[in-house]
This record gives structure tokens, sequence and C-alpha cells, in this order.
């Protein structure tokens, strides 16, 4: 399993996810995409124009999950260095590993990072 994880600003647009992902992926060996529930709905036309299955993870699941990149705006909203980081591993489950750090969208609205599961 390969999982592209997303973290972004409320009002990115599925342009902005998909260049994110682009920026990050350009092999496209991605199969799964992966973001916070509360922002699933926003990535589901994405998934859908991809046909790849979204992974919905509890914010829970991602506090304190040990990500190489350590954005401010993140720690302090999510408790988290990197959302997009953080989600690509926990779904990509037991011993992941990321493939890819994340990568901004040119607007600044979202982030992308690929982790490989085991």
């Amino acid at each position: 399993m390969i999982v592209a994880g997303f973290g972004f600003r409320s009002g990115a647009t599925t342009a902005s996810l998909r260049a994110a992902l682009e920026a990050t992926d350009s092999e496209g060996r991605v199969t799964h995409l992966a973001t916070l529930e509360d922002k699933a709905s926003d990535l589901q036309e994405l998934a859908a124009l991809l046909s790849l299955p979204l992974v919905a993870i509890a914010p829970a699941r991602i506090v304190d999950q040990p990500t190489p990149t350590q954005s401010l705006a993140s720690q302090a909203a999510r408790g988290v260095g990197s959302v997009a980081e953080a989600c690509a591993l926990v779904a990509a489950g037991a011993a992941a590993r990321l493939l890819a750090i994340r990568s901004i969208s040119p607007d600044h609205m979202a982030t992308c990072a690929i982790a490989e599961g085991a």
C-alpha cells in the first residue's frame, strides 16, 4: 500500500490538492489517499477523479506522530509537525516509512506526503 497523505487549509480546491499530489508523486504510484476525518469530504472529489480509495484518519491518531518536517501552524492546530506526513504514515500501517516528505501546492493551500506500508 502506498498512501498519499494530505493536510490542507479550509478552502483548498481539488486543483490545489492535485497539485500537491503531483509535486510529491510524479510517478503515479499511489494506491490510497488519506486525510483527517473532518477533512475527508473535501478530498473525496480528488479520490473519485483518480479512482482511489480514501482513508479517513481520526485526529487523535496523529497527535504526537513523529514527522521529519515541522510546521508551527500544524503543530498548533493539530498537535503534529505535518498533518500530511502523519496521515500518510498512520494510513499505511505498522512499520510504514515515508517515501516522500510533504510537498506544498503552489498556492500554499495543501500539502501531500507519501508513505509505504510494510
